[in-house]
């Protein structure tokens, strides 16, 4: 089990916890005073005290009681996360939950959040898993790119398996894997599109979230004969699935943890794990079609993620099916680029032939014609010449990917 691995080297990992809690404190005190794998100390007098930032100095990680979260302890939080220089994870820990507050702590870069009543063994697996991630040498950044269509039926799933594809196909790593996880869990197409059977099984999961290890996980991975690594499930066309955030967080946890490369085919409806999961992307695509309302609606949304997301990622809106109109009205580049600005990334063009037989005989586009104009320009979006490595948007734990289990009860 995991409570019994090593984290690493020889030494404890210090652990520091900020509260003003004296039972929590004390509860906490004797989960960690009980592992010898552990220094354990608490720091009451957080808020206002000045030995603090000396408390925190040699610790591993700080546990920050932050009860309400009034503007006084997110501002002495975001203090001493400055002081750390942010090598210091911090697991926060809140009386109540709250969305808008929860999205704060994502993007001041929490480790994790967790929501009162804690049980000290949650916190002692939190500190394990945080460590063993620190003590495991040089990590590799997962990648996670994102595909949210604008309005249906614009082709966004194709997107995201062509993306996929490209992505498996296309790095000069050696042993470099890719996964396309289909949160669509209602409607999803991806299995359908690439005829392999659907083998996520939500029922299994959603009861016991903490039971979805990399055992579980394999056996609700599709493989493609590609190669491609596909988490899907079955599709539930009269029935509208309410997945708790938890199960998806957790999943997607742990797919960041297992692949280079991850793809994520969103569904176009809100859910409530849906700010989080852009949150947690390296790139974020909005997939719109040819049309003056479809730039409208796609400039639309490009607007109202920026609103809610604030510092995460920047959406960029793919145009396709684009076709070319040389001497015939209607919409052309220039014009797209007017009305998208800098949030237009490019256009995939229009080829319903080799899209309709791909579909049809199951198997990815370049199976059917090697090169075609949509593989190219999907890999010009993706894999751009001389763009510089930039820093992602999130948390980092492990190999990355979503290092927030968004707010665990």
């Amino acid at each position: 089990m995991l409570d019994n691995q090593p984290l690493g080297p020889a030494n404890k990992a210090r652990i520091v916890l900020l509260s003003t809690d004296a039972d929590f404190a004390q509860s906490v005190r004797s989960a960690f005073g009980a592992d010898a794998r552990f220094e354990f100390a608490v720091v009451e007098d957080w808020l206002r005290g000045g030995r603090v930032d000396l408390a925190i100095g040699g610790a591993a990680i700080a546990i920050i009681d932050l009860n309400k979260a009034g503007h006084e302890e997110l501002a002495r939080l975001q203090q001493l996360m400055n002081s750390a220089e942010h090598k210091l994870p911090f697991i926060a820990v809140l009386q109540d939950f709250d969305e808008l507050l929860a999205r704060k702590l994502v993007q001041m870069r929490i480790a994790d959040l967790l929501v009162k009543p804690v049980t000290p063994s949650d916190l002692v697996r939190g500190c394990i898993s945080i460590a063993r991630s620190a003590n495991g040498g040089e990590k590799k950044e997962s990648k996670i790119y994102t595909f949210l269509p604008v309005a249906g039926g614009v082709g966004a799933t194709t997107l995201a398996i062509q993306s996929a594809m490209t992505l498996l196909n296309g790095n000069s790593r050696r042993n470099s894997s890719t996964c396309l996880v289909d949160l669509n869990f209602d409607h999803g197409a991806s299995a359908d599109y690439l005829d392999i059977e659907p083998r996520l099984d939500l029922t299994e999961i959603e009861p016991n979230p903490e039971r979805l290890d990399r055992q579980l996980l394999e056996g609700m991975i599709s493989h493609h004969s590609s190669g491609l690594a596909v988490i899907a499930a079955a599709n539930h066309p009269a029935k509208m699935q309410t997945i708790d955030q938890n199960v998806v967080m957790s999943l997607l946890n742990l797919v960041c943890e297992s692949f280079d490369h991850v793809v994520i085919d969103m569904p176009r409806v809100w859910r409530s794990w849906t700010d989080n999961v852009l949150l947690g992307s390296n790139k974020l695509f909005l997939v719109g079609d040819m049309s003056v309302p479809g730039v409208r609606h796609a400039k639309q949304l490009v607007a109202a993620i920026s609103t809610r997301l604030g510092q995460g990622p920047q959406p960029k809106v793919i145009v396709n099916r684009f076709e070319r109109h040389f001497f015939a009205p209607g919409l052309r580049r220039t014009h797209l680029m007017r009305a998208l600005g800098d949030s237009f990334a490019g256009t995939v063009p229009s080829n319903r032939r080799l899209v309709s037989e791909a579909i049809d005989r199951g198997v990815p586009l370049d199976e059917v014609q090697k090169s075609s104009n949509i593989a190219v320009a999907t890999r010009k979006l993706l894999l751009p010449r001389g763009t510089a490595k930039t820093k992602p948007a999130r948390p980092s734990t492990g190999r990355g990917g979503f290092a927030l289990s968004w707010a665990r009860r």
